[in-house]
């Protein structure tokens, strides 16, 4: 196992390039390499990009950027922490880096998470290298690390949760099993009544069978199987889909005014979400909205 930490290298012209879509790549110019290393399961570069802060690449695909993440996590954090109005206990599946923790942790209410990871190795560079990103989440003393496959740990979970956030990488890999439906029916068992599972979709201008298989899932599980948008300018391809399941609703139908008065009580300063934002995030541009209905109709 590569466990390497080389000292950070500076290039004049030195671009990193993913290839996730058939047809298309993505470049983004980085001053130096912080780390490269690999693990049993997995490749992991973090770089300081030119444009974009600090680059976290996963067998070559983009994961995120500091100079944007606050849009990733504050829209699975936020949406359905404030919709719901009463979240302590939430369940993060994958979310490696920390970023999601921190977000949610923003919360006063939250009283525990439990971080599902898979590979430790991961955590650890996290620790050491993404500091800007999580901000020291992991030693927070409310926060639980689980080193497993997450499919297997909701499949053997005992206790329960309000929220679940499913921060996990594209279905390749390690991440697939965390887009089949018995892993979505076993982290609506672990739902408590009237909580909220929200996911990452993908691009759907790219990955529509992503969202659709998705929808398909949640509507045979959820009574309220949805998905919402956010712009995230390091994932090409137009709006970003957000998996919404929940037994509850009335969760999508509260009112700005409440969702400020939320948001207030909070103190939460954020750089993305509004609550108008919030309920325009649900309003769907028509092919996105025929994805959806077609993994429905499934």
């Amino acid at each position: 196992m590569a466990r390497n930490e080389p000292e950070p290298r500076r290039g004049d012209d030195v671009w990193y390039t993913e290839s996730l879509h058939d047809g298309y790549r993505a470049s983004i110019q980085v001053a130096r390499t912080l780390f490269s290393g690999r693990s049993g399961r997995q490749e992991l570069v973090i770089a300081e990009s030119v444009r974009f802060g600090t680059l976290v690449m996963l067998d070559g695909v983009t994961q995120l950027t500091s100079a944007d993440e606050y849009v990733y996590h504050e829209m699975l954090a936020h949406v359905p922490i404030l919709a719901h109005g009463g979240v302590h206990e939430a369940l993060i599946v994958g979310g490696g880096d920390g970023g999601m923790a921190e977000e949610i942790f923003k919360h006063p209410g939250i009283e525990r998470i439990t971080v599902v990871e898979i590979d430790p190795w991961v955590v650890g560079v996290s620790k050491r290298h993404l500091r800007d990103v999580n901000h020291g989440a992991f030693d927070d003393p409310r926060l639980e690390l689980v080193i497993a496959d997450g499919k297997d740990y909701v499949a053997s979970a005992a206790g329960s949760f309000d929220l679940i956030v499913v921060d996990s990488t594209d279905p390749l890999g390690p991440g697939e099993p965390l887009f089949s439906e018995s892993f979505y029916a076993d982290c609506r068992r672990v739902l408590r009544p009237g909580g909220v599972i929200v996911t990452q979709n993908g691009v759907p201008f790219f990955q529509a069978s992503e969202l659709e298989g998705t929808m398909r899932s949640f509507s045979r599980l959820f009574s309220d199987a949805t998905c919402y948008l956010a712009a995230v300018p390091t994932y090409v391809g137009g709006f970003m889909a957000f998996g919404w399941g929940t037994n509850d609703g009335g969760l999508r139908q509260v009112p700005v005014e409440t969702l400020r008065e939320r948001l207030d009580a909070s103190a939460i300063e954020t750089r993305y979400y509004t609550p108008e934002v919030h309920v325009a995030s649900f309003a769907l541009p028509r092919f996105i909205l025929d994805i959806v209905e077609r993994g429905r109709a499934g």
